[in-house]
């Protein structure tokens, strides 16, 4: 009998403010807006992207496509999900290296 296998969805495990904000900072560690915007899209579906798009005022089919790999978001879209997400964009000083 061949092994099943199911595509992994890191959505499926955000459960916690907590997961949300670990997932979150260990993407923006690569400092690569691509991989950012992408696991920012991950928190959004697992919160529900129909309601985080009600709460941004933005398309949800917008969201899908700036919220991905490929997606390119606004700082507005930016801001608007993480506020929709009880969440807020800082600045600090990177650690040495």
């Amino acid at each position: 009998m061949a092994l099943k296998t199911l595509p992994f969805d890191p959505a499926d495990y955000l459960e916690t403010a907590e997961d949300i904000r670990y997932y979150l900072e260990a993407a923006m560690e690569g400092n690569d807006a691509r991989h950012i915007a992408g696991a920012l899209g991950d928190v959004a579906r697992s919160k529900g992207m129909t309601e985080i798009a009600r709460q941004t005022g933005l398309g949800r089919q917008a969201l899908y496509n700036a919220l991905s790999e490929n997606g390119n978001p606004t700082l507005q879209t930016l801001t608007a999900v993480l506020d929709a997400l009880g969440l807020e964009l800082s600045v600090q000083p990177k650690k040495a290296a």
